[in-house]
């Protein structure tokens, strides 16, 4: 296990906290995957949580972008309390969500992390120009990266909001019509990720609209 210390931490929209921490040297990983955390306080040792690394996996750092929730009483309620110089345990690297092919990435809320470090690697490597997007959140407050997504992917990042009616993003639940309105070839790969019922939904929604099941790859 390796420990990990954190050299920063950042507060990114209301609930979601960015931490950079120390790579080790042997540290490998494919963007898209993760791994489990433990936080290194007496109480905690044992408690693991799979996060994603959000960096590329080159970097000298590692970057963590984690949804807190406050009223669990839990591992990501704690992460409130860190500071810099704290430490992670850093267990094995896992996840199925990693580049299969150029595609569309489908995200609910947190379920974005796996998609971060992909799209960077694919934008690095200038080879970002047939992905997109599609996002799904309660509000525009909560789209994480929101500057960084547009400026990647332009008119290929589309917001949908649960909770809030913009003149600019889509109103509502992703659904087999939302989907047809934004997906031209069903012949590329569907990344999906976000809360359980959210990846159930859509993955039944891209069969129905005639995604094959070879081509949508979810977490396992």
């Amino acid at each position: 296990m390796n420990i990990l210390k954190i050299k920063e931490i950042k507060k990114i929209t209301r609930d979601v906290l960015q931490f950079k921490t120390n790579k080790p040297p042997e540290l490998e990983f494919k963007p898209g995957q993760a791994t489990e955390l433990f936080i290194d306080k007496e109480g905690w040792k044992k408690e693991g949580r799979p996060f994603t690394f959000t960096n590329l996996p080159e970097e000298d750092d590692l970057e963590f972008i984690i949804k807190t929730y406050p009223d669990h009483n839990g591992v990501t309620d704690k992460l409130l309390d860190l500071k810099s110089g704290d430490e992670f345990l850093q267990n094995e690297v896992f996840g199925n969500i990693y580049f299969r092919g150029e595609g569309t990435f489908v995200a609910g809320g947190a379920g974005l992390t796996p998609m971060i470090s992909i799209l960077r690697d694919r934008e690095k490597n200038g080879e970002n120009e047939n992905n997109k997007l599609i996002f799904a959140n309660k509000t525009k407050a909560d789209i994480i990266l929101k500057d960084e997504l547009e400026a990647m992917l332009g008119d290929r990042f589309i917001n949908i909001l649960s909770e809030e009616d913009h003149d600019e993003y889509a109103h509502g639940h992703i659904n087999p019509s939302f989907l047809k309105d934004h997906i031209h070839n069903l012949d590329q790969k569907f990344y999906v990720c976000g809360p359980e019922d959210m990846i159930k939904s859509v993955v039944k929604d891209l069969k129905e609209i005639g995604v094959k099941d070879s081509n949508i790859i979810v977490e396992e």
